[in-house]
């Protein structure tokens, strides 16, 4: 009797620190903790840095195509974006004053979803047309996410910091043309 008892209660024990060994892996709480800031300059073509104060000549300066401000979804996340033509021709969405969570699997994501407020516009990113731009650097500063070369920009109207293991908008931002 006593050898059956003790057999279940270790089968129990190692049953139960495995899930809990699953658990921290799957929703990793400490990033809840744990802040990243990234602070980089807006690039001057896809690949560079933002040119010295010492260049002699000035390329073409970046355009702002469209603009917009975070909200809040999931997670409280303040900032704004832009999607920014550099003077090579290329494309990069900018994340400026980022300020969300941590969290795992996150993602910067291109869609043409809808911007909507609470908790009806945490999911809607993954329904239409979307594309990550990779992962978030940081969940704190300023960083950019370069723009595939033949994506048609027309296309998209908003931008989400997406946590791709639990398929939900931390924040977005609408793109507003400019």
């Amino acid at each position: 009797m006593w050898r059956r008892r003790k057999s279940l209660i270790v089968g129990v024990l190692v049953v139960a620190v495995a899930g809990l060994g699953f658990g921290l892996y799957w929703f990793q709480p400490w990033k809840l903790w744990q802040d990243t800031t990234v602070e980089e300059a807006l690039p001057v073509a896809v690949g560079t840095a933002a040119p010295s104060a010492s260049a002699t000549s000035s390329p073409a300066a970046p355009q702002v195509l469209a603009n917009g401000e975070l909200i809040s979804h999931e997670h409280d996340t303040s900032g704004s974006v832009k999607l920014v033509r550099l003077a090579d021709g290329s494309h990069v969405v900018r994340l400026e004053n980022l300020d969300t969570s941590n969290g795992p699997d996150l993602r910067v994501w291109l869609t043409d979803a809808p911007v909507k407020q609470g908790v009806g516009g945490w999911r809607v990113f993954d329904d239409g047309l979307h594309v990550s731009l990779g992962k978030l650097k940081g969940n704190k500063g300023s960083q950019n996410y370069v723009v595939p070369a033949d994506l048609d920009l027309t296309r998209y109207s908003s931008v989400s910091i997406w946590c791709d293991r639990f398929d939900v908008s931390f924040g977005a931002a609408e793109l507003v043309r400019a």
